[in-house]
């Protein structure tokens, strides 16, 4: 350190040494977050239709007096984050209220796109946990961390525990939901001129659904596990099929894998890519994220949001986030000859990959 402290100024090694308490301190800033989201505070301070000072805000949250100066406190942290704001208010304008941010109306409950389900769920304890285990995690055997931790993988964990499953099964359908209607909405000649098309572990069918009241010409099938799509109706242009996806793909123009891939590691990936290859006549449609690759990634928040979840697929599913490089390999290995990748809103792209 001695050596070190030699090279550089004082200030660069204050710098240095905030930033690695930062990360230290990190989880604090999810946990607040967090707090804020199950306090409904977002929803608090939209419904105020203004500014909402301290006072107001702590008597919205029916909180004990003696929270006040703890709720400013939790504010201060998630205004110097960025989730919310303060703008002057009053009749003289000398107090201080909260206000949404772009980020914090991301966080209210009432709108197509919340994320608010998204804190609450992966910021589970199940979910948190193993992250205390990444070290014996790297020097271990088990497939995952969080079934180091757990002992069971986490599909595992979830069909016993019905309550959580349920909330996340909500929690990505919502996702389906607005991701689907955005493409179609955007990207309709990815869709437009196909007859047939197999949703690879659909679900309840959230993605289909949106394809098949946008194309009612197009038969839209969803292929998943008999006892997760047991007893649930389809319609005219939509079927629900129980099977293997490891196994065998229902014949069809196009097959649909939305977050599907990033589940697993590269050899189930590519069994399930070959089992695609057997199914289209078309293409494969992916959705799912592309990792930016060697300086694309400096200082962008969207790489280091696909870093992160890379490292929730490695830690909860043995699964990965892939660069280009890696897709293209998964892509000629299974029989492919060509691809297409356009970016979406956010962090993930549509990938059409062609025989």
């Amino acid at each position: 350190m001695a050596s070190a402290a030699q090279q550089v100024n004082k200030n660069d090694l204050v710098q240095a040494q905030s930033h690695v308490f930062n990360h230290i301190c990190a989880f604090l800033s999810s946990m607040s977050l967090k707090c804020a989201v199950e306090l409904g505070i977002p929803d608090i301070i939209q419904k105020h239709g203004k500014p909402i000072t301290l006072i107001e805000l702590a008597e919205a949250l029916s909180l004990p007096p003696s929270r006040t100066e703890a709720v400013y406190r939790l504010m201060r942290l998630l205004v110097n984050s960025g989730i919310f704001a303060t703008q002057k208010t009053g009749e003289n304008q000398e107090e201080e209220g909260y206000v949404l941010t772009l980020s914090s109306s991301f966080l209210t409950t009432d709108t197509e796109y919340t994320l608010a389900p998204f804190v609450v769920n992966l910021l589970n304890p199940a979910q948190v946990k193993p992250g205390h285990i990444f070290s014996e995690w790297y020097r271990g055997t088990a497939p995952t961390a969080f079934e180091a931790d757990q002992g069971m993988p986490f599909w595992n964990y979830l069909a016993l525990n019905p309550e959580y499953e349920k909330k996340f099964g909500a929690t990505m359908a919502k996702n389906s939901h607005l991701v689907m209607t955005s493409i179609v909405r955007e990207h309709k000649e990815v869709l437009e001129n196909l007859k047939s098309l197999v949703d690879v572990g659909g679900g309840t069918g959230t993605c289909a659904r949106v394809i098949a009241d946008a194309f009612p010409h197009l038969k839209c099938m969803v292929l998943d596990l008999p006892t997760l799509i047991a007893n649930i109706p389809g319609t005219n242009n939509l079927e629900f099929i129980g099977g293997n996806m490891f196994e065998s793909i229902p014949p069809a123009d196009a097959v649909l894998l939305k977050n599907t891939l990033h589940n697993w590691g590269d050899e189930e990936a590519l069994m399930i890519m070959k089992s695609c290859r057997k199914a289209i006549t078309t293409k494969v449609i992916i959705i799912d994220i592309v990792v930016k690759e060697g300086k694309k990634q400096e200082n962008d928040e969207f790489s280091k949001t696909q870093l992160y979840f890379d490292m929730l697929m490695m830690s909860t599913h043995n699964g990965k986030e892939r660069t280009e490089k890696e897709w293209e390999k998964l892509f000629i290995e299974a029989g492919f000859t060509h691809y297409k990748i356009t970016p979406l809103m956010g962090f993930s792209s549509l990938i059409e990959v062609f025989p």
